[in-house]
């Protein structure tokens, strides 16, 4: 898991949870300059999701070293440091825990971090989760729907002409007109891509025909981008345990790889996430992975613990 993640709560956005982090973990590795004590205002005062996303880490954390070992209760404890691995470990977890919590509600079929699984539907098709997926599925007499509500999932419909079968994906929709394709969703995107056949591609009030071997994205409320080749083999890989990636932003890497760790990874600034990766790695270890992209990349990783790493530069 990585601290950007998909269907988070609404109301705080990336750039302010990120910001938040930062400051806080300035603020536990010493008192601020005056400077940064001006800047950490002026953030606080641009965007009341600032201020929201600071007070909430702040009080996770604050509640995590008040029930630490050693602290009795009923006391009010002088502020005073906390330790950073226990402290954004576990702030993290649980800033993130009730949208898992809400995922996994909704879903009829999911998996965890470093799980895949192969489901057969009520109609035969089969569906393929990769890690870190959750899916819910509404049939109905006249339609197969799905709802893809976390990761990524492969489909292998079972012919059915009374019925059709959809996949809805951020607020888009992906229907059959063959036999297999795959549907990844990544914050408030989707992508798509046909390993058999062919399937139409709903999203902003516009479709578009995506064709054996053709991929296709959309973000949430825009229209599909047109068709392109893809690798399939490469874009399946995660389906035989290994993941490929080809000039993909170190963000997205990271992400995916976030999959398969139990664990948090941290990114510190904006420009380090648009940094491309390229590499084949292994989905079961992705702390290996971690290694070959701090060498290449010649970056750095500060392990707090394994389940908490920071990427900087």
């Amino acid at each position: 898991m990585v601290i950007t993640m998909n269907d988070r709560k609404p109301g705080v956005s990336d750039s302010a949870r990120d910001g938040a982090i930062d400051w806080w973990l300035r603020q536990n590795n010493g008192p601020l300059s005056k400077r940064e004590q001006a800047d950490f205002a002026a953030w606080l005062a641009s965007d009341v999701a600032n201020k929201t996303a600071f007070e909430k880490i702040s009080n996770i954390t604050e509640t995590i070293a008040a029930h630490r070992p050693g602290a009795k209760p009923g006391r009010k404890k002088r502020r005073s440091r906390v330790k950073p691995a226990a402290a954004i470990a576990g702030a993290v977890a649980l800033f993130f825990f009730y949208d898992d919590l809400s995922v996994y509600l909704r879903s009829d079929y999911s998996t965890g971090t470093g799980e895949t699984k192969l489901v057969t539907l009520d109609d035969g098709s089969h569906v393929e989760l990769d890690a870190k997926s959750a899916i819910a599925v509404h049939f109905s007499a006249g339609q197969r729907r799905l709802s893809l509500l976390e990761g990524e999932a492969w489909f292998e419909v079972s012919p059915d002409a009374a019925r059709p079968f959809v996949v809805e994906a951020v607020d888009g929709t992906v229907t059959a007109l063959g036999t297999a394709f795959d549907v990844a969703v990544q914050k408030t995107w989707a992508h798509v891509m046909v390993t058999q056949h062919r399937v139409a591609v709903e999203s902003g009030g516009s479709s578009v025909i995506v064709e054996e071997g053709q991929q296709s994205s959309y973000a949430k409320g825009t229209a599909a981008q047109p068709p392109e080749p893809v690798n399939i083999e490469h874009a399946t890989a995660w389906r035989r345990g290994k993941l490929i990636f080809r000039n993909r932003p170190l963000g997205e890497v990271v992400e995916e790889l976030g999959r398969f760790h139990h664990g948090y990874v941290y990114i510190v600034n904006s420009a380090l996430r648009t940094r491309p990766v390229t590499g084949v790695f292994q989905a079961d270890d992705p702390l290996a992975a971690l290694d070959e992209i701090e060498t290449s990349l010649g970056v750095h990783a500060a392990y707090l613990s394994n389940y908490l790493i920071i990427l900087y530069e």
